[in-house]
């Protein structure tokens, strides 16, 4: 890529000085080279200082029986940073905020638990299936 048409400071803030494209991946490499895209940095959540990869605690949420499906951003705070904020889809129209709170409190560290929990009917995804992050933020 030589960059966005037309728009310079956009791409000095994605190419850099030897001609690397900064996509926004986040990766990891195992011992045998193989790299796993994992998150996005655009929807890296930092809570007092620690990040949150918002992928990580989508999926221990949808590991519960009563979870269909789970989109987890970032909500600004004004003593945190942001905050974690969970949007939830229900297998069981009987689960509440409470019982996910228990849950995670017993399978994540305490800055990843969602401080706040949204049951959906549905999330919000593009034509391709895509989660539509920018309007999880402004519900």
């Amino acid at each position: 890529m030589q960059g966005y048409w037309g728009k310079e400071s956009e791409t000095a803030n994605v190419i850099t000085q030897d001609g690397w494209l900064r996509t926004g991946d986040i990766a990891t490499m195992s011992d045998e080279g193989f790299i796993r895209i994992v998150d996005r940095q655009k929807d890296l959540i930092i809570v007092s200082g620690f990040k949150v990869y918002p992928n990580e605690i989508e999926e221990i949420l949808v590991a519960h029986p009563c979870i269909a499906e789970a989109s987890v951003v970032g909500e600004p705070h004004t003593v945190s940073g942001e905050i974690v904020k969970a949007f939830v889809v229900r297998n069981d129209p009987e689960l509440t905020p409470e019982a996910v709170e228990a849950y995670c409190l017993a399978n994540m560290t305490a800055y990843k638990i969602p401080d706040v929990i949204i049951f959906l009917d549905e999330i919000p995804k593009s034509k391709i299936g895509k989660v539509l992050r920018r309007k999880l933020r402004d519900l």
